[in-house]
């Protein structure tokens, strides 16, 4: 199967290129970036041990300092800052400011493929942040009114897309069963609820759904102190990574040959359109699944069943016996389904390890290279 599809051609000694009998497809990482990317029917893999992650993300120019895009990020995985610094194309002296990511240029058209790319990127960061800032200060504002700080559910999901994407849904009796339910768990309840608040939609407010190009289903959020940041399998900088991350940290270094990341941080594959969901959303402190089969499984589901319906060509990454349930939702004809073991450390072995070597067999019509 995979000889039918795939065959390597001699090129130049840095370069690997693999020409596909139909579109390619290829899953790598470097620097938690998803690069969604054509190439002619072509992929070019420049291949070094040495080489990091980030070394394969095209956000900047090592050396050009000027073209360098300067963020941080808190430790509860909130975007902290973006200072766009100046983007020039090198060529006859035509340069575009990107200070004010929303702001059109005149200079557009000298801009070059890697600038666009790098404002695409800037502006997907800017508005990721403003989502996340807009759900703080409700919580906060509500803290400052004199209430307790609890914000309806409905009222965290702030992009735009997807509340016309989701028109209704909170309309639905489960949907208000969901929400009194997560009201009193974090009310009245005796453990802290885990994300915090105003990240228990960031999949979603940092996704949004004209971007989405691949789903990465997990189950629910991790439940312990500091580590849910309201996208699945991530987590802070600065919080260890847990062992399912690692090991899609290592099957990305067994597929580009580049070194594992020292952090779990993957909010820029969210930003570039990689929608990082859980089944369900919040859950209790050190009780896995303490929040199943309240309604959040419903409301992912119409989330799920909403991109199939309403897109063409995503990638769905459904890792474990959980996660291929949602195949049901999928339609299979316009959309990719890859199935493979769950990737933590107790079914890795069983089917999870190796599972990038099928991808180029299975996938179509995009080239998907993940880098961190």
């Amino acid at each position: 199967m995979m000889k039918s599809l795939l065959r390597v051609t001699p090129a130049p000694t840095s370069v690997i290129a693999f020409h596909f009998h139909q579109s390619p497809f290829s899953l790598s990482s470097c620097r938690h970036n998803f690069s969604l990317l054509w190439s002619n029917h072509k992929i070019k893999i420049m291949p070094s041990s040495s080489k990091t992650l980030m070394d394969f993300f095209p956000q900047s120019n090592p050396d050009r300092k000027s073209k360098r895009l300067k963020t941080t990020s808190t430790d509860n995985g909130s975007l902290h800052s973006i200072t766009p610094l100046s983007l020039s194309s090198g060529h006859g002296g035509c340069s575009a400011s990107a200070s004010l990511p929303n702001e059109p240029s005149s200079d557009a058209p000298c801009l070059t493929a890697e600038q666009k790319s790098r404002m695409e990127f800037s502006k997907s960061l800017a508005k990721a942040k403003r989502n996340l800032r807009m759900c703080s200060e409700k919580v906060q504002n509500s803290k400052v009114k004199g209430g307790n700080g609890y914000v309806k559910l409905e009222e965290l999901l702030v992009e735009n897309s997807w509340l016309a994407a989701l028109q209704g849904e909170f309309e639905k009796p489960y949907a208000k069963n969901l929400c009194k339910f997560v009201e009193t768990e974090m009310c009245c309840g005796d453990l802290p609820i885990y994300p915090p608040q105003h990240l228990i939609f960031n999949a979603l407010n940092s996704t949004p759904f004209d971007k989405v190009k691949a789903v990465i289903l997990g189950q629910d959020p991790y439940h312990g102190p500091g580590q849910a940041m309201g996208l699945s399998f991530s987590v802070p900088e600065g919080i260890k990574i847990p062992s399912s991350l690692v090991n899609i940290f290592k099957e990305l270094k067994q597929d580009l040959g580049c070194s594992i990341p020292s952090h779990g941080n993957l909010e820029r594959w969210a930003v570039q359109g990689v929608l990082l969901l859980n089944t369900v959303l919040t859950v209790r402190h050190h009780q896995a699944n303490s929040h199943a089969k309240k309604g959040w499984e419903q409301f992912t589901d119409a989330v799920i069943r909403t991109i199939s319906e309403k897109k063409r060509g995503v990638v769905f990454l459904l890792w474990g016996n959980s996660a291929q349930e949602k195949s049901r939702l999928i339609d299979g004809n316009k959309h990719h389904i890859l199935k493979s073991a769950h990737p933590s450390g107790l079914s890795a072995n069983r089917g999870f390890f190796g599972c990038s070597k099928n991808l180029q067999a299975k996938v179509y019509a995009r080239v998907l290279v993940p880098s961190v």
